[in-house]
């Protein structure tokens, strides 16, 4: 089973790796690599067949993410999903284990709760590394951050008509998932479902020459001057990062579409568990 919205990576200088493209592949998702002109050639000689090619060039990852949005929006398409490039696996958390999939099923699954609520603007998996075996999570967090995988309303709008976009230079995922929040909306991270992704700054290309030097505190400082009411900048993991408190966004609900039926029982979207052979 695979995912019914079409799925975007936007990707520059990291054609030799393709982590996320590599990824997909490995379990028959579709999806469409964003390149600009100059790296077509190098991404088709590392094995990429899916492009779509943007006629700008340098513009950042931001002017990406919103050339896809409207991108998206051009083909007609409810949602769609954005996917950093340099993810390396996605997984199954259920019944405190970690198991890898091998189908687009989760994100079948992802899509079909989502479509059922008409706030839900925004939802995602989880980071392999966050979701610890032994804890106890829901299967599912309401109204937090969804990061490097975005499902999107591609039509969402604020309460004054005017169409979400990304914004800034550093962050945008996390401030999209701000103002939204902000404006009454709700976002959905999946624990479910997770995605094993590099470290930020471990592979080339893509934003890691930006997050040299002060690039790190230049990040978080861009989203504390955007939203100084919930957020501060911290020092963890010997590097500089941004905080946010979640908290004052407890009270946004999710509100069903009119007349959508909720099937009783447990629907696992065909998805198996088995043991890999020796």
């Amino acid at each position: 089973m695979n995912p019914k919205y079409p799925i975007f990576i936007p990707t520059k200088g990291r054609y030799e790796s393709r982590l996320t493209a590599k990824a997909l592949d490995k379990i028959g998702v579709p999806y469409l690599e964003v390149v600009e002109e100059d790296d077509v050639s190098r991404y088709k000689k590392y094995g990429s067949k899916n492009l779509i090619v943007m006629p700008q060039h340098n513009k950042g990852l931001v002017f990406t993410r919103n050339w896809i949005w409207d991108y998206a929006n051009g083909l007609g398409t409810p949602k769609f999903w954005t996917m950093d490039d340099n993810i390396k696996a996605f997984f199954r958390f259920n019944k405190n284990l970690k198991v890898p999939v091998t189908s687009g099923s989760m994100l079948a699954a992802i899509e079909d709760f989502t479509d059922r609520y008409e706030n839900a603007l925004i939802s995602g998996m989880n980071y392999f590394m966050f979701v610890s075996r032994k804890s106890k999570m829901n299967q599912f967090t309401l109204n937090t951050r969804v990061y490097s995988n975005m499902l999107i309303q591609t039509d969402a709008k604020n309460p004054y008509g005017k169409p979400y976009r990304n914004e800034g230079f550093f962050n945008d995922d996390t401030d999209l998932c701000l103002r939204v929040l902000k404006d009454g909306f709700c976002t959905i991270l999946f624990n479910a479902f997770l995605i094993e992704k590099s470290v930020t700054m471990t592979v080339k290309g893509g934003m890691t020459p930006h997050y040299q030097d002060d690039g790190r505190w230049k990040m978080a400082e861009e989203l504390r001057r955007k939203h100084p009411d919930v957020t501060k900048v911290t020092r963890k993991w010997g590097r500089w990062q941004h905080q946010v408190d979640y908290r004052p966004f407890k009270k946004n609900r999710l509100k069903k579409k009119p007349g959508i039926v909720i099937p009783k029982g447990i629907n696992n979207y065909g998805m198996v568990l088995k043991q890999k052979a020796a």
